[in-house]
């Protein structure tokens, strides 16, 4: 694997020596990266998904199969699991409990690419973005088009709202009708800050304890998704609440926990795969379910080429999870892709993107910590990176990623700032 100081030491020479100016060493640079080797080994780059898929995706490449395919195999493991309830089937439904899917891919050897959003009744809306550029001229399809071109292809329409996720969705409207989406968003001068009194939350709360919590006074105000000690007191009042409504609702006893905390931390994760084969070809896909309990019709990041995911045949592929919206802002994917053909490491172009959406809200932490993101990132000769906007996660765990490149492992992500966001909106 070359390293970047390898080629842009090189590109420094040549460029002082044959007096290039700023444009002919960048492109001096860029042919460099273009003409890195491949990996000696396949590598994959994703996130923790609780299955053999991404063992099993390896072991296509190394038969192999086709980037793409290697890592669709991935997304369909997460969309066919109803217990997953980020992706596809047991996806968390939008306000009014309809599940909507998105999903976009590129692939890097044929340079073609496909998205879908807003996608009600089809469970593996991944392979239905490939399909989108197999079978048509368009790039992308949305809504009731994408669900009658995917059934036109075979893909039989089902009920994508579980009974647990309904459940869990009737839990959230009863406890929590007038806490949504609506109202202006951060970057709106009327925006207040619902934690404006309070200090940014530091993950110290294990939130898959609150089974043993017991009922105390309740504390004023919204539970931030990573509560410090004094916010115990609230959970357990909340939590004691809602598990008596699960009741009400039928909610099995081995899942009214888990039906509280998403409740008062709903499922954030979306899937993106990158891999690249021994030839050097590369490719990308994110799919998800997106925000729970969104508006109808919303589109995150994730169906956005350049922004959920970005593939380029002659630097490397990237993708997201996180927050969309931002993300989309700063097109995030792309630019990554773009900062490593300028010479970045994967890890240094991850790093900047994220401080691009920093600097879209001028450094105000006020608001910074309300942000959260996560980039999956390869290079063509198999150099790889995982980089967050925080370096903890939901239950205060160091936020992670995973790469296969012959040896599976799970390895922390390189973060910007220290500690762990607040959950927006402030359910």
């Amino acid at each position: 694997m070359t390293t970047r100081r390898d080629f842009l030491s090189l590109g420094a020479l040549s460029a002082a020596g044959l007096g290039l100016s700023d444009r002919e060493a960048h492109a001096d640079t860029a042919e460099q990266v273009k003409q890195l080797k491949p990996p000696t080994k396949p590598v994959i780059v994703t996130r923790v998904t609780g299955d053999q898929s991404v063992q099993e995706a390896y072991q296509m490449l190394l038969d192999g199969a086709d980037t793409l395919e290697a890592a669709h195999h991935i997304c369909v493991g997460r969309e066919n699991d109803p217990h997953d309830h980020s992706v596809g089937l047991g996806g968390l439904p939008n306000e009014e409990g309809v599940v909507e899917l998105d999903s976009c891919c590129m692939h890097g050897p044929s340079r073609r690419a496909g998205s879908v959003g807003g996608v009600r009744n089809i469970k593996n809306v991944s392979l239905v973005a490939r399909k989108i550029f197999e079978h048509t001229s368009h790039v992308m399809l949305v809504a009731e088009g994408a669900e009658k071109f995917a059934v036109d292809l075979g893909f039989p329409r089902e009920n994508l709202l579980t009974e647990d996720a309904r459940k869990i969705w009737l839990l959230w409207k009863e406890s929590n009708s007038q806490m949504d989406w609506w109202g202006p968003g951060m970057a709106d001068p009327a925006w207040k800050d619902p934690f404006a009194d309070k200090p940014a939350p530091n993950p110290t709360i294990d939130l898959h304890g609150l089974s043993s919590l017991r009922p105390e006074l309740l504390r004023p105000g919204s539970i931030p998704r990573h509560p410090t000690p004094e916010w115990e007191a609230t959970i357990r009042a909340r939590t004691k609440k809602l598990t008596e409504m699960a009741v009400d609702l039928g909610i099995e006893p081995e899942q009214r926990i888990l039906a509280a905390e998403q409740v008062l931390w709903p499922t954030t994760g979306t899937i993106h795969v990158s891999a690249v084969n021994t030839k050097g070809e590369i490719s990308g896909t994110t799919t998800t379910s997106g925000l729970a309990w969104k508006l109808p019709g919303r589109l995150g990041d994730s169906p956005i080429l350049g922004a959920g995911s970005y593939t380029d045949q002659d630097v490397g592929s990237a993708g997201a999870t996180g927050s969309g919206e931002e993300n989309i802002k700063v097109a995030g994917a792309h630019t990554i892709v773009e900062l490593m053909r300028q010479g970045s490491s994967p890890k240094e172009a991850g790093m900047e993107t994220l401080r691009r959406i920093v600097r879209n809200y001028n450094g105000d932490m006020k608001k910074i910590r309300y942000l959260d993101m996560e980039y999956y990132i390869v290079r063509k000769d198999g150099a790889y990176a995982g980089c967050s906007l925080w370096s903890t996660g939901a239950i205060g765990k160091p936020r992670v990623f995973v790469v296969h490149d012959g040896t599976y492992r799970v390895e922390k992500c390189a973060a910007l700032f220290a500690g762990s966001p607040t959950e927006w909106p402030p359910f």
